[in-house]
């Protein structure tokens, strides 16, 4: 051991040869500490590995039982052109929704967690100026490696002169709550909006012709309002946004008694005017 003595405490460190440019990771505990770790060695026909210590202060050797884990490894790509998106948030939760941990992907576009076996796992992917992504990772009995593959749709939006032009913002029946779809698409004026910060905006919002003119008058104004609380939520100022409920005095499709569903979701929407 007076070999070792001035190079600090050994660790013990893998790396997968089947990941290209895998990078080493150290084993952590317990089989690292911080005194000299070393010469880890294991025999997977005896399912049992050994590995050298002097953590008490003489050198010994000790036995170390596989646990059951998931190697995790995350890519995060480009929907339409398949390039590697370095700095993308990676969220895991665990089955109950509780968040575990946050990582980043690296220049290969790639986070890894390790995870346990037998259970079930969500990702949460983010990337700015791209649309979100929730996945259900499948559950993993055996452990190992467990690739996962997430490709994000790149956010995209038309501005002209009078108007913002989005995917419809629609509205369940009788509802006035943002949907994940009209999320998506209020992430887009947010986006342009952060981009020009003199830019204000009109929201404008509209029901479907059934029940009162008095309530769907009340209907969309609750809608405006949600559609500009949502917007200010990601931090827009609230003097660049108004709001105003038409009611169903402005049908998109005028179907008058005849409307079909898809006719009624179509005028439960948001519209958003340049105003300045």
């Amino acid at each position: 051991s007076d070999s070792r003595k001035g190079f600090g405490g050994l660790d013990v460190y893998m790396v997968d040869l089947a990941i290209p440019q895998a990078e080493p990771k150290n084993l952590g505990s317990p089989i690292n500490t911080a005194k000299d770790d070393f010469a880890f060695s294991f025999y997977p026909g005896k399912d049992i590995g050994f590995f050298s210590t002097n953590r008490i202060g003489r050198d010994d050797i000790y036995k170390a039982k596989p646990v059951c884990n998931t190697e995790m490894y995350v890519t995060v790509t480009h929907k339409d052109t398949g390039k590697l998106l370095e700095g993308s948030r990676v969220d895991i939760f665990d089955d109950r929704k509780n968040l575990i941990e946050t990582k980043f992907t690296d220049h290969r576009g790639i986070v890894e967690y390790v995870v346990d076996c037998d259970k079930f796992y969500h990702l949460q992917v983010d990337k700015e100026d791209f649309e979100g992504k929730s996945v259900e990772v499948p559950l993993n009995r055996k452990g190992g490696r467990q690739l996962v593959n997430v490709a994000l749709r790149p956010i995209e939006v038309i501005v002209t002169k009078d108007e913002i032009i989005l995917g419809d913002i629609y509205f369940e029946f009788d509802r006035s709550n943002i949907t994940q779809q009209g999320a998506f698409e209020l992430d887009k004026l947010v986006k342009v909006m952060k981009r020009n910060p003199q830019m204000r905006i009109k929201v404008g919002s509209h029901t479907d012709n059934r029940g009162s003119a008095t309530y769907n008058q009340k209907l969309s104004e609750n809608r405006a309002k949600t559609t500009v609380q949502y917007v200010l939520s990601k931090g827009i100022e609230a003097y660049r946004l108004e709001s105003q409920g038409y009611g169903a005095s402005a049908p998109k499709i005028d179907c008058k008694s005849n409307c079909s569903e898809e006719d009624h979701a179509i005028n439960r929407r948001s519209e958003f005017v340049i105003i300045k």
